[in-house]
């Protein structure tokens, strides 16, 4: 029973690895078919050139011996021979390099296209549920896992052609020294089976360690303030050390069963020759060959040696590069979640946002930071509101109240688990907290995927109370910024993260405490500029400093995931005693606070 599981198990492994190089042939069919031509071609030429070493010893070097003497024409015909055969197999071996290569790295591009496309189309919660590094590494490590195959495939695919002409010809050529040839090759295959079985385990786990490693790596980087300013380096250095033993332990057993199989295949071809000389000997006495017969014979299968190997090599090869494609596949293949931009409805009747009895659980647990923190993993709880078209609302409350979560919902990054949205039918912008940038230029970060002229791009950096500082950079709107904006100060990259949200004129505007790491005059003057230029635009922010919160029309008080309170800030002030406390020690917080964030 084991046994036929095993065989069973074994077949899947090569149907499934004959699937893999079929679909990743398709991808460019072109120059698989004709790197796999050259190599057939290669493998045709290399038994022609063992029927050249036949004819020119039987006519050219033993007739030299016994006679004394050859026709020139035979032995100008004889190098004729060599020069044309071995010029055929060299171009062969040219075609099939290059264009195997190119397969190779064309399939390389192509999906790695298709992973970040993926990556890209998936909607913002399921990427949360995901670590970034194991998907940067799927459309990397995993990639180059995967294609690794395709470059000795068609040679791979040329040696079987070759050991079924070899064989044919070295039967007819000699029924018992073909016999003594051609019984090695099952014992070649055996060999490469169980290399197969042994190895596939141990790539398939190191390729899963490659991927909590990139994660891992990937995260530390990403947090490398947080872990300086808590000396933790020691212990992100053991956590990293512990996973990248265990891919070092999964490589080193992989690589140790390679090395001793290889030393088993490079045993048994020498051994054949040994026995081929040795029966050939024997046949040559009885008069059954030819001494060029027996000579083509040996060097045959001594050409033969190498493109053995290959085999064993793809087969070597194919464990590592189903570990990538599954992680690969485990991307591609994933169906795309609905974006919860399709499920936000249009208003009908003039107001610029409609949220009506809007409820919202994580998966899981509550993500610490926002969400009441009862447990059961409820954020937000019927909250319903309307704003007009025009109005600034204040949304405002303590950590955890489901603020983010909110705007979140309203800008379409999150879907509500219940309730519905709507909105105006024009454009929506959200500036976050932490403001993004890329690593290009002040240009492009604002841009993005669009074009704008220079005067769109210093109206809404004026709008921003950016416009100064960029224009104090050396290459002003073409200064390169540097990853994450690092060159700027974080009051920078929030101005010109707002900068970015103005330029495509929204009509509804979301800032989730967009101004915080900004001084509370430049504040004052971005709010004032947003007051006098965005009369006809509706402007949703989270709020925590009083006199953002003073500038809104109206004030919506969240606790406990749910709408506590709404009305204009002096009001709320007198009105409600949670909401007041909380003002003030907002209040109490920033002059306590060192110097304030730099502007």
């Amino acid at each position: 029973m084991s046994q036929s599981t095993s065989a069973t198990g074994r077949f899947e492994r090569f149907r499934n690895g004959g699937r893999m190089i079929a679909a990743m042939a398709k991808l460019h069919p072109r120059p698989f078919v004709i790197a796999v031509l050259g190599a057939a071609l290669f493998a045709v030429f290399t038994v022609a050139s063992s029927w050249v070493v036949r004819r020119v010893i039987d006519r050219v070097i033993i007739p030299r011996f016994e006679a004394g003497q050859v026709a020139t024409a035979t032995a100008l015909g004889g190098l004729s021979l060599i020069i044309a055969v071995g010029l055929a197999r060299s171009v062969a071996v040219v075609v099939r390099r290059v264009w195997a290569t190119k397969t190779m790295w064309m399939v390389a591009e192509t999906l790695t296209n298709d992973v970040v496309e993926r990556l890209v189309r998936q909607p913002v919660p399921w990427h949360a549920r995901r670590a970034d590094g194991d998907l940067v590494a799927r459309a990397g490590v995993d990639v180059d896992a995967a294609v690794g195959v395709m470059a000795p495939i068609p040679f791979g695919t040329g040696t079987i052609v070759m050991i079924v002409v070899a064989a044919v010809w070295m039967l007819i050529t000699d029924l018992v020294l073909g016999a003594v040839a051609v019984a090695v090759f099952p014992v070649l295959m055996v060999v490469n089976l169980v290399y197969e079985k042994r190895v596939a385990h141990h790539y398939d786990e190191a390729q899963d360690h490659l991927g909590v490693l990139s994660a891992g790596v990937h995260e530390s980087f990403e947090g490398v303030q947080l872990v300086k300013a808590y000396g933790a380096e020691r212990r992100e250095t053991d956590r990293l050390a512990t996973v990248a033993g265990s891919l070092r332990d999964a490589r080193v057993r992989a690589v140790r069963i390679r090395a001793l199989f290889e030393a088993v295949l490079d045993v048994i071809p020498s051994l054949t020759n040994v026995g081929l000389v040795t029966v050939g000997a024997l046949r040559l006495q009885q008069g059954a060959i030819t001494v060029g017969e027996l000579s083509s014979m040996v060097f045959l299968f001594t050409l033969l040696v190498f493109p053995l190997r290959v085999i064993g090599f793809v087969l070597a090869e194919l464990p590592h590069a189903m570990a990538g494609w599954k992680r690969i596949r485990g991307v591609t293949d994933e169906p795309i979640e609905a974006d919860p931009r399709h499920a936000v409805g249009r208003t009908a009747d003039g107001s610029a946002l409609e949220i009506d009895a809007v409820a919202f659980r994580y998966e899981g647990e509550t993500p610490t930071g926002d969400g009441d923190g009862d447990g059961d993993g409820q954020v937000l709880r019927d909250v319903s509101m309307q704003v007009a078209p025009g109005q600034v609302v204040a949304v405002v409350g303590p950590t955890g109240s489901g603020k983010s979560t909110l705007v979140e919902i309203v800008a379409g990054l999150l879907s509500p688990s219940t309730g519905s949205l709507r909105r105006d039918q024009g454009a929506t912008a959200i500036v976050f907290q932490e403001a993004f940038l890329f690593a290009g230029t002040v240009r492009h970060n604002l841009e993005l995927a669009d074009h704008y002229d220079d005067e769109s791009l210093w109206a809404s950096l004026e709008m921003a109370a950016a416009a100064t500082f960029v224009r104090a950079l050396p290459e002003q709107l073409d200064t390169v910024v540097g990853e994450r904006g690092v060159s700027l100060s974080g009051g920078q990259r929030q101005r010109l993260a707002l900068a970015r949200a103005l330029l495509r004129s929204p009509r509804l505007l979301i800032l989730d405490d967009t101004t915080s790491a900004l001084d509370p005059s430049t504040e004052a003057a971005v709010l004032a500029n947003l007051r006098s230029s965005l009369a006809d635009t509706t402007v949703l922010m989270v709020a925590s400093r009083p006199s953002t919160i003073a500038l809104a029309d109206e004030v919506v008080y969240m606790a406990g995931g749910a709408i506590r309170a709404r009305g204009r800030h002096r009001a709320l002030m007198e009105s409600e005693t949670d909401y007041r406390l909380l003002v003030e020690a907002f209040e109490t917080d920033r002059e306590s606070s060192t110097a304030g964030a730099p502007a």
